[in-house]
């Protein structure tokens, strides 16, 4: 059974996401965790978005790629 949005609405199963080790020069990753705190994001999502603007900035970004998840709170249903 697929997993239901808030309103009630299936929603599709998201593919399995990869797990990547990466070793980063403490200061750089220290760079990238005050720039994901001042953006509300974790670091693991920050080094993502990271990614997908250099792919894209390259031209190489992937067209089978799914959306980033969305985080946080679900957003209240306007219309109710």
């Amino acid at each position: 059974m697929e997993a239901q949005d808030p309103v009630g609405r299936e929603r599709p199963a998201r593919p399995e996401r990869k797990q990547v080790l990466l070793r980063l020069d403490p200061a750089v990753h220290e760079a990238v965790a005050h720039w994901a705190s001042d953006e509300l994001r974790s670091v693991n999502a920050q080094i993502e978005i990271l990614l997908r603007r250099a792919l894209a900035d390259a031209g190489r970004e992937p067209r089978d790629a799914a959306p980033l998840p969305r985080r946080g709170r679900p957003r209240r249903d306007e219309s109710r």
